[in-house]
């Protein structure tokens, strides 16, 4: 684990506008910088990034974040590959928490491991690249299937020969273990070696950062099985990773959605149509990890599987495995073709407009769990509908808590013939254990990625030439996307930000609380160093007054000011109405010295990090203050006058009887004096 303190060193050091100025072209604009958006395609510049913020900001599609977040979502690397990378160039050294010499051991060997595997897997992919350009059956093969050398070529496509030992050609050490252990060559019984892949189309596999980790062969001619894949190995598990999701990034963010077919060839087919934006599982039922993957490329998933009773026992397996990750703020579809169909050959038969009507027509998660229940059971009969309540209650039990899980039993109740407080009550008699789907393979080894200088700029073309076409992204229409609303630092209105959190129920002790470097048992969990890429969760709406937006937004704007906070500030925020999220927002503050908003979105991991991506907009176009001291000063009298007339409001109402009673209502009558003295009405 990283230490925060060392994040946030960091990222003090560091300036964001010279990290995008590598991908980015930026001019001044203003207080900010502007530039095209290197994560969605634009004519005109929507992207903006703030030197004083150290944060940027697309206004086309929302993508925002630190220097930190840039790294990782334009290379693909993993946040302590983005930290490193930040880290060497600020020439500062990442410190290890928690890692005995024999550990920092294993990771160094693990390290040289996965670095063998990933050169022979290239070494390999070459090998195939030039075979393909060699063979005119594949070439054939391709054409047939309605594939152009533009696709195969962004999809790396190549041809293993018929050789049994063809890559003794690439490898002269053909006993190199290193070649079983990465899936390439098998060894047989008797110590025999030969080629994994032979006399097959071969798909290179990568994972999300662009690296190669594996491959899966389609056979061409007679012969079983007719796709083949690498083994687990160290770099690669095929129920953690997804054929097609590097290559398709771009097109999910401009779709804002990701398909899942079956097979390799539907997301090649797809392509070769201009629907982009599709993935494949690998030879596997769907499994949480994949779905927890495509729900961090995309909040709207559609499973598209064939219409037959295969198709559909897939389609269940991969609903079950959605379940314990559903949230409000996603939406997952499935689709069912005819079953003389699947998406390869239905939008070659039928074109791509005719496939993009089908996915508009999608059934909701919701509808296909509730559909297929009912159809296992007979709901005629009271039996019947018992023993499908019965089949549905550990899969209800594995939906989180949310505003769905609740429209899920509703409509459960109605289909089961009970109204939904029969319903509550059976629920809550029997509860059922959550139905857990099965946990994919761990990989052999933990997967650290090469460098993403290895993998900028895409797949160029190697070579071919059998449709007369040269390598180039595939377009996609540019999506709409929602009108964030404006935040006013001052002023009315309501602020609706996510989350949801059970505010009041941690108790202050102090400023000394405020200052604690060690676990917040007031939340949800630790903020230092945390980086949970779970999903799941519920994201709410929450009305704020204009005075709790007042001081997130300056706190938002000028973190700094927590460093002049006294004791009696923070007790007059304790005490005050609806700021929850103000106290979170200093105790993170305070916690990890984060000073501006791009080191703030690094360490937060609550509610907060919610807000901060509700009004990540906002704050970017707020002009910083000439004196945020005396706006926050302000603020605060205004919340304690108000807090000062409700309470005297509540003993003045219960009749000042005791003398305890109308001391404080003199103490509270003075310091309003006090406030009024100040400008305060």
């Amino acid at each position: 684990m990283i230490p925060e303190s060392f994040i946030q060193d960091l990222l003090a050091r560091v300036d964001v506008v010279d990290v995008v100025g590598r991908y980015v072209q930026l001019r001044k604009g203003g207080a900010n910088l502007l530039g095209l958006c290197p994560f969605h395609n634009e004519k005109s510049p929507s992207f903006t990034v703030s030197p004083t913020k150290q944060f940027y900001h697309c206004f086309g599609c929302g993508a925002h974040g630190s220097a930190i977040t840039f790294l990782m979502e334009h290379t693909g690397t993993s946040f302590p590959e983005a930290v490193r990378t930040l880290a060497a160039s600020a020439g500062m050294t990442v410190p290890e928490e928690n890692r005995s010499p024999r550990q920092q051991q294993e990771s160094v060997r693990r390290k040289a491991e996965e670095s063998r595997h990933t050169q022979v897997l290239d070494a390999a992919q070459a090998h195939y690249l030039k075979q393909l350009r060699a063979s005119p059956a594949a070439i054939r093969y391709l054409k047939q299937r309605g594939l152009t050398g533009e696709i195969a070529a962004h999809f790396g496509l190549g041809w293993s020969g018929t050789d049994r030992h063809g890559l003794s050609q690439v490898f002269p050490n053909y006993d190199d273990p290193t070649l079983v252990e990465s899936g390439l060559v098998i060894e047989s019984e008797d110590g025999r070696r030969y080629d994994r892949f032979r006399e097959r189309v071969m798909f290179p596999i990568r994972n999300v950062r662009g690296s190669l980790i594996g491959f899966g062969g389609r056979i061409i001619g007679k012969g079983e099985p007719k796709y083949l894949n690498s083994p687990e190995t160290p770099l690669f598990s095929k129920g953690h990773e997804l054929y097609g999701l590097w290559e398709a990034r771009q097109s999910i963010r401009q779709e804002g959605q990701v398909i899942v077919v079956e097979g390799y060839m539907d997301v090649v087919g797809l392509a070769q149509q201009g629907i982009a934006n599709a993935v494949a599982t690998l030879g596997t039922a769907t499994t949480p990890d994949h779905v927890k993957k495509l729900l961090r490329a995309s909040d709207k998933v559609i499973f598209s599987f064939d219409g037959d009773g295969a198709g559909r026992r897939a389609a269940w397996r991969a609903l079950q495995a959605c379940l314990p990750v559903l949230r409000d703020d996603i939406a997952i579809r499935f689709l069912f073709l005819p079953s003389e169909h699947d998406p390869d050959s239905y939008v070659r038969e039928l074109g791509a407009e005719a496939f993009r009507a089908c996915l508009a027509d999608a059934v909701a998660l919701s509808r296909f769990l509730l559909d297929e229940l009912a159809s296992r059971h007979n709901m005629n009969e009271a039996e019947g509908r018992a023993s499908c309540l019965h089949e549905a209650k550990p899969l209800l039990a594995a939906i989180p808590e949310c505003a769905l899980r609740v429209q899920i039993e509703r409509e459960m109740a109605k289909l089961v013939q009970l109204t939904p407080e029969e319903m509550a009550q059976i629920l809550a008699q029997q509860p059922a254990k959550p139905f857990a789907p099965a946990a994919a393979p761990k990989p052999a080894g933990e997967v650290t990625a090469s460098s993403a200088a290895d993998h900028e700029g895409g797949h160029p073309d190697m070579g071919y030439d059998f449709a007369g076409h040269d390598f180039h992204d595939i377009p996609a229409d540019e999506p709409d996307f929602p009108d964030y609303g404006q935040f006013a630092s001052q002023g009315g209105g309501e602020f609706t930000g996510g989350g949801q959190r059970a505010g009041g129920k941690q108790e202050w002790k102090g400023k000394s609380d405020w200052k604690s470097k060690g676990d917040w048992k007031g939340g949800k969990g630790n903020w230092k160093g945390r980086r949970d890429n779970d999903v799941g969760g519920f994201e709410g709406r929450r009305t704020m007054p204009s005075l709790a937006k007042r001081l997130l937004g300056l706190l938002l704007a000028h973190p700094e000011l927590v460093d002049s906070m006294g004791d009696q500030q923070l007790e007059v925020i304790d005490h005050g109405p609806h700021l929850g999220l103000v106290r979170d927002l200093i105790m993170l503050a305070q916690s990890s010295g984060a000073r501006h908003v791009g080191a703030l979105l690094e360490a937060a991991d609550s509610d907060l990090a919610t807000v901060l991506k509700g009004l990540r907009a906002d704050i970017l176009s707020q002009e910083d203050l000439p004196d945020p001291q005396t706006e926050w000063d302000d603020a605060l009298r205004r919340i304690e006058f108000d807090s000062a007339k409700l309470e005297m409001a509540k003993l003045a109402a219960a009749g000042l009887s005791t003398d305890e009673a109308r001391k404080r209502y003199v103490e509270l009558s003075s310091r309003m004096a006090t406030l009024k003295g100040a400008g305060i009405r």
